[in-house]
């Protein structure tokens, strides 16, 4: 017996395939998404992203996704509409498993009927990427050295599963040029930094990664600017 899901897969298809033989000979197709993929708490709450088009017609998504070693088992990807950047699209791909290939599919069909499909595969290690640490402050202890301490994203509800290490980088102008120093990686959540320009005006960031470093570092958390006191 055919299960739910297989039958929804199978109308996708259906749908995309007979809005191809009822499109009118010469329309243009939509331009396929390219979708982005990421995991933003390690292992179970994964985002994609792509972008619409700049300028074309109303467009409408039907996206799925699925194991490549089972491609006949495909679940929806919730849709979520982006409230403040009106062609930027997302949907959750929720659950997903270690050590497994997946692959999206992600149906345009255009206001004419005309549609196109994009597909890209992943595997849930190679994507994470957390959110930036938050409640980043830094305290001068005297001109030369300053504290600086962080909270960790409060999206990756699984610290004791899949712990955090940090990069920190600050930098500052000398002489009309950009210098920079990156510490890293550290496990604690503040690091005494030494040897500072009294005087002078730093900025600071961190970003978080797996322990394990799986994936890719975070953005940069806020800039916090800081004027080190004169001696």
């Amino acid at each position: 017996m055919m299960t739910r899901m297989r039958y929804w897969t199978l109308l996708t298809l259906v749908v995309a395939i007979e809005a191809v033989a009822l499109m009118p000979e010469g329309a243009d197709l939509p331009t396929k998404p390219s979708a982005h993929c990421w995991c933003a708490s390690y292992p179970n709450v994964t985002f994609c992203s792509w972008t619409e088009p700049p300028g074309s017609h109303p467009l409408d998504y039907i996206v799925s996704y699925s194991e490549r070693r089972q491609p006949s088992i495909s679940k929806p990807c919730l849709l979520l509409f982006h409230p403040f950047f009106l062609q930027l699209w997302h949907c959750h791909l929720p659950d997903l498993k270690l050590l497994t290939d997946y692959v999206i599919n992600v149906t345009t069909v255009s206001s004419s009927g005309s549609s196109s499909v994009h597909l890209s595969s992943f595997m849930l290690e190679d994507v994470v990427k957390p959110d930036p640490p938050v409640d980043v402050k830094v305290s001068p202890h005297n001109a030369r050295n300053v504290l600086m301490e962080w909270s960790p994203p409060p999206t990756w509800i699984y610290l004791d599963m899949a712990p955090l290490k940090y990069q920190i980088t600050y930098r500052w102008n000398h002489k009309g040029q950009a210098k920079s120093v990156s510490l890293g990686p550290l496990e604690s959540t503040s690091v005494e930094l030494k040897g500072l320009s009294p005087g002078r005006e730093y900025v600071f960031q961190v970003c978080a990664m797996d322990l394990l470093g799986l994936g890719q570092c975070s953005q940069w958390s806020s800039p916090v600017i800081v004027t080190l006191p004169t001696l």
